[in-house]
């Protein structure tokens, strides 16, 4: 917000002083909060820190011990230079004690050569400080406006991570506790350099307080937590830390305090992986970088996805763990979770699965879980079949089952179960069933359908089924007259009866 002292010396009527550097070189990027004149020689009682003090010299103290005192006290007040206008009080420049005791003190002290009046220089440097400020109260209410709209709108992490990416022109990282990155903007650099090793990097960035720099690293952090519960850190990569850049970082971390607020359990960072892999919302490369930031590899590994029904996530959690095995766990949706199962090799696969099973349904409480795993992978870009498959697996498993469920263990029944939204099967099932079932609709007593499924599921044996449907043989067979003539189907040929027995299954499908 403040010029330098370097950059107060390049502005016009400074210039036209022909100023000249005696002392105090490395303090010359120093900040410049205000602009004083004056010819007392105890002008430091008078000072705040960060002015610049013009003089002529002719109040300065007569002696080398008076001068060394005054040159002191502006350090010691914290003024951030001084300049001396030659001419009247000193010709051709400035005593060896003054500049002698500003250089052991690192304090700025410049020659003006020629004269200069010391308004036009007042007013410059103001209008620059006025325009600065302004620019930040700008700035700084742009900030304001915008994280306001993305906690209106209820933005996740990720959106509010991009926008102080944007604001600050840096790249910014939201972490968990566990130095896990849950989202991140690289600003137009490189995301696989910033997230390269991360946790170790982020684990010796340890500024002092809630939002501080850390000038080693090269990172502004704040904590991000709310009601004295910390969740995480935010980190901006910016080299110093400039009052925009801490407004914009502590702004973004209300954000995102309050959005946790609103939603205890958010999308995390493994779901939104999950569901960017299952529905194309992310590059692949993009989802394999943030997995590793995550300290999942998928890449050069078995990939094995896997869809829970219920939506049993905190269970699948533990069961990694307690195995020691990496994957990506998260809600798909209030009835489904996914894993994306890492393993080292391939051959590892079966005896992985039969663990995770049986730890995964101990840990569900005893309620009993669909386990349902798509075939195995060696790449992040083949990820997606599998948990598609395991997706569709679990969908087409009607009651819980043992262990894990595959596509070879769903069946016919399975199959038909996938299918049910594809309108040539509904076409199927009316053009075979169709009759049957408008008679039933009008003869509710009768329900010629569950007549024709327990003959069908006896084998075609009349005696059985007219048992399992406890009904005399006379009035069972009455009732499979009715059917044949409803249905102009040959109840004795096997072709016939096989099309109504998949008319039936895939009915099931569609009534589920």
């Amino acid at each position: 917000m403040f010029p330098t002292v370097r950059e107060v010396l390049d502005l016009e009527p400074v210039r036209n002083g022909a100023p000249r550097v005696v002392a105090g070189e490395r303090g010359l990027d120093a900040a410049v909060r205000w602009v004083h004149s004056s010819e007392v020689p105890d002008i430091a009682t008078l000072l705040r820190g960060g002015e610049l003090v013009l003089t002529t010299g002719i109040g300065l103290p007569p002696d080398d011990a008076g001068l060394r005192r005054y040159i002191a006290d502006l350090a010691e007040v914290g003024a951030c230079g001084l300049a001396v206008e030659l001419g009247r009080r000193y010709a051709r420049r400035l005593p060896d004690a003054m500049v002698r005791i500003a250089a052991d003190l690192g304090l700025p002290l410049v020659e003006l050569h020629r004269g200069t009046p010391f308004v036009a220089i007042t007013e410059a440097v103001h209008s620059m400080i006025i325009d600065a400020q302004l620019a930040e109260l700008r700035a700084t209410e742009e900030i304001h406006q915008r994280f306001t709209d993305l906690s209106v709108e209820g933005a996740g992490p990720a959106e509010v991570v991009a926008q102080a990416a944007a604001l600050a022109g840096a790249p910014v990282v939201l972490e968990n506790l566990s130095r896990q990155v849950l989202a991140y903007d690289a600003a137009g650099g490189s995301a696989e350099l910033l997230l390269a090793n991360w946790e170790s990097h982020s684990r010796v960035i340890r500024p002092a307080g809630r939002t501080a720099h850390d000038p080693g690293s090269g990172w502004l952090v704040t904590t991000v937590g709310a009601r004295g519960q910390d969740w995480g850190r935010l980190l901006m990569r910016v080299p110093s830390a400039e009052a925009r850049h801490v407004i914009l970082i502590e702004r973004a971390a209300s954000t995102l305090a309050l959005g946790r607020l609103i939603d205890p359990d958010p999308e995390g960072p493994q779901r939104t992986l999950l569901t960017a892999l299952l529905n194309h919302t992310m590059p692949v490369e993009e989802v394999a970088l943030r997995s590793r930031a995550l300290g999942v590899v998928l890449e050069r590994r078995h990939l094995v996805g896997l869809v829970l029904r219920p939506a049993v996530a905190a269970a699948a959690e533990r069961a990694l763990s307690e195995l020691s095995v990496k994957g990506l766990v998260g809600t798909l949706d209030p009835l489904r979770a996914g894993v994306l199962l890492a393993l080292r090799d391939k051959s590892d696969e079966p005896e992985v699965l039969r663990q995770f099973a049986e730890r995964l349904q101990r840990s569900a409480g005893g309620e009993p879980v669909v386990i349902a795993a798509g075939e195995g992978v060696s790449s992040p870009r083949e990820a997606r079949r599998s948990l598609v498959e395991a997706a569709q697996v679990a969908e087409a498993v009607r009651h819980p089952v043992s262990g894990v469920v595959r596509l070879t263990d769903v069946g016919l029944a399975g199959l038909l179960h996938m299918l049910r939204d594809e309108p040539r099967l509904q076409t199927f099932v009316e053009r075979e069933l169709g009759p049957l079932l408008a008679y039933d609709a009008h003869n509710p007593r009768e329900q010629l359908l569950g007549v024709l499924r327990v003959y069908l599921e006896c084998g075609r044996n009349k005696s059985a089924a007219a048992e399992h449907s406890h009904l005399s043989r006379p009035a069972f067979y009455e009732r499979l007259a009715k059917i044949r003539k409803i249905l102009g189907a040959d109840l004795d040929s096997v072709p016939a009866c096989l099309s109504l027995h998949v008319a039936l299954l895939a009915l099931d499908a569609l009534r589920s």
